[in-house]
């Protein structure tokens, strides 16, 4: 089997799209809704901090998240939208300015959004099946670097192109790595287990993989955008040339020393081994 990957064309990109929680204002932590039953502190609305946000706007318990069991704290990737509209503010923050709160939280979710979709076509750079969508994604990566500068960005329409890109370069990987699964698409695996099985060229999109055993797979060339990852089992699983994995669904899952990962991406801390 031939790669998938290139070495980044975009190394710059990616370390824009890196957390940076010192720069931060905490925004994950105040402008998110969130929930205890998925993995969080507690149930919250929008815009009300979290009890654990201190007064320097670091989580008081982060280095013990894992002992809590607050994996949606965890596995959380903002993929630098924090530290990018923090840095829109100088000398301002919105607990010392509170005429702020409203713009910047809701410049923080725009930008959280528009940092997701560049990373996703960062991937596509990478993508050598899809060299043919390369000049396009380049494009959407630049107008969207720009999108990033406006205090109200609007992302309906370019959220539509940058869309139909990834579903195009999906569809040329899964084509290149082997013939497509027969029938429709699966969405939902949660629970299941396909140890050991051959998900070469797979579409697993937007699948539910809650706590499913893909120990000792091999998913070359599998579309795992969006994919649900939460407890789900990669110990042994060839990962390295899956496409459009991010870091956030790496650090939801379990793993371990074994797990082979895409060249952009690194070991979570609290895998195992």
């Amino acid at each position: 089997m031939r790669g998938i990957h290139r070495p980044d064309p975009c190394p710059q990109l990616s370390a824009r799209l890196a957390i940076d929680c010192k720069n931060c204002q905490g925004l994950c932590c105040a402008a998110l809704a969130f929930s205890r039953c998925d993995g969080f502190p507690a149930d919250k609305a929008a815009g009300e901090p979290c009890r654990y946000l201190g007064g320097d706007f670091r989580c008081a318990v982060h280095a013990r998240l894992g002992q809590k069991g607050l994996h949606g704290c965890m596995a959380f990737d903002c993929f630098g939208a924090g530290q990018r509209v923090s840095g829109y503010y100088p000398g301002r923050d919105w607990r010392s300015d509170p005429a702020l709160k409203d713009a910047l939280f809701a410049r923080f979710l725009a930008v959280y959004r528009l940092h997701q979709m560049l990373w996703l076509l960062g991937e596509t750079l990478s993508l050598l099946p899809a060299h043919s969508l390369w000049e396009e994604a380049a494009a959407l990566i630049a107008e969207g670097d720009e999108l990033a500068r406006q205090p109200s960005p609007g992302l309906g329409k370019y959220h539509g192109r940058v869309s139909r890109v990834l579903q195009s370069a999906g569809a040329l990987v899964c084509g290149e790595a082997g013939p497509a699964a027969p029938g429709r698409k699966r969405m939902d695996y949660a629970g299941r287990s396909l140890r050991g099985q051959s998900l070469c060229g797979r579409d697993m999109s937007m699948a539910l993989l809650i706590a499913a055993d893909l120990r000792d797979c091999n998913l070359y060339g599998a579309n795992l955008c969006g994919a649900d990852l939460r407890d789900c089992d990669l110990r042994g699983a060839d990962l390295h040339e899956a496409c459009f994995l991010t870091q956030g669904q790496l650090a939801a899952a379990k793993g371990d020393k074994t797990t082979r990962l895409p060249p952009r991406l690194r070991r979570p801390a609290g895998w195992e081994g």
